[in-house]
């Protein structure tokens, strides 16, 4: 095993403990974690393997795919068109893109797009992966779609749909792609090492993903032996026509394989951010504070963009579930480091939040992708921040 990367400031040496421990019981094969502390970095950790197949080490340069973790740096692009005055969130959609206000979409404000409101959770008729790594005939057949639910009425998880929905009206607006706005907007001015939509020159950066199979199929187990608590997941995983389902299959099969150079280079606003955990952490960073004199949103901005929007039982993944406008806010499974947190999970453990009150940022990523609710890695860091903020 490579040893660690980087180093921690005096007095954060139980986050490198629980890093290191995230290897030896967890099944960490290549990760990163960084943390930032009141605008400076505290933590900033690296190990591992960045490619099983070739031996590729991990390096400080190594960049990972994030998954839905992107999802927190489009919302923030979005943030940062409204406080300038060019996108107004309780507008309705079609203001921004004629088109949209079709099947029953009228009077869906951009607010209700972020918050998972809207009910766009799926398609009728899946588009096929060319046109959608094309993005406009995507975007087309979602103007088109009718919502699964009344919208403003109940919130559901927009796990593929919403970089669409949101990245459209980026794009309308501010007369970049979502990509492009993220580069000259976010990551150019706090030099960050984070692309939506990879550049070729830094493909040979990223890591090699590894999907760990569940131990249990749970498809396969009767409903009489489920927990009472899976038992509506695991009854909406059986059923190809559920939400569960659909919302991740909005393109036609195979699906989507994120490894692949063309899923890479394209841009998907909800799920195909590549970048480091430092890029992570330090984007938080400079959204709730000064980060080498950058602050992306105003304090009166922010305070907008995390109070609470949707919460409750959520219609596609049917467990409780709380969003902002664009963000993930804590819940039992995922409390952050309290109740002012927020930020974003991605698909198998990746991480990325913020905490106002303790002034901390967090960024974890990883390449070992693992499912269900035994992987405690990025909880386990976080346990180990948190334990250190309160002694302070």
């Amino acid at each position: 095993m490579t040893t660690i990367g980087g180093g921690v400031a005096a007095g954060f040496e139980p986050v490198r403990e629980a890093f290191e421990a995230n290897f030896a019981r967890h099944g960490d094969i290549g990760a990163a974690v960084c943390v930032y502390q009141h605008g400076r970095p505290v933590v900033d950790l690296w190990r591992g393997i960045a490619d099983p197949a070739t031996g590729r080490s991990w390096t400080r340069n190594t960049l990972q795919l994030v998954y839905s973790a992107t999802k927190g740096a489009t919302a923030t692009m979005a943030h940062m068109l409204a406080e300038r005055g060019a996108l107004d969130l309780d507008a309705p959609v079609e203001k921004y893109w004629p088109g949209f206000a079709t099947n029953g979409k009228a009077d869906i404000p951009v607010r209700w797009l972020l918050s998972h409101r809207a009910g766009l959770v799926a398609l009728d008729q899946p588009v096929p992966l060319r046109e959608a790594l094309a993005w406009h005939p995507m975007a087309a057949a979602l103007a088109a779609q009718h919502p699964q639910w009344s919208p403003g009425t109940a919130h559901g998880y927009h796990g593929r749909t919403w970089g669409w929905l949101v990245g459209e009206v980026i794009r309308r607006v501010s007369g970049r792609s979502p990509g492009t706005f993220f580069t000259e907007e976010i990551a150019a001015p706090l030099g960050l090492d984070f692309f939506i939509g990879l550049p070729p020159s830094e493909r040979d950066r990223v890591s090699r993903m590894v999907y760990r199979r569940p131990d249990i199929d749970l498809t396969t187990v009767p409903d009489e032996s489920l927990p009472d608590d899976l038992r509506d997941q695991v009854r909406a995983w059986r059923d190809p026509n559920s939400l569960s389902n659909r919302a991740y299959a909005v393109t036609e099969p195979p699906g989507i394989d994120f490894d692949s150079p063309e899923v890479q280079a394209a841009e998907l606003p909800s799920s195909n951010g590549i970048g480091t955990a430092h890029a992570l952490a330090r984007m938080y960073a400079a959204l709730i504070g000064e980060v080498d004199g950058v602050r992306l949103l105003a304090p009166e901005t922010l305070a907008s963009a995390t109070k609470e929007q949707a919460g409750g039982r959520d219609q596609v993944m049917l467990i409780p579930s709380r969003f902002s406008t664009g963000y993930m806010l804590p819940t039992e499974a995922n409390p952050m480091l309290g109740p002012r947190s927020f930020g974003h999970t991605g698909r198998g453990g990746s991480l990325a939040f913020a905490d106002p009150e303790h002034g901390i940022a967090f960024g974890y990523v990883m390449n070992h992708v693992v499912a269900g609710s035994d992987d405690v890695r990025a909880a386990s860091l976080v346990d180990a921040v948190r334990g250190l903020v309160a002694r302070d």
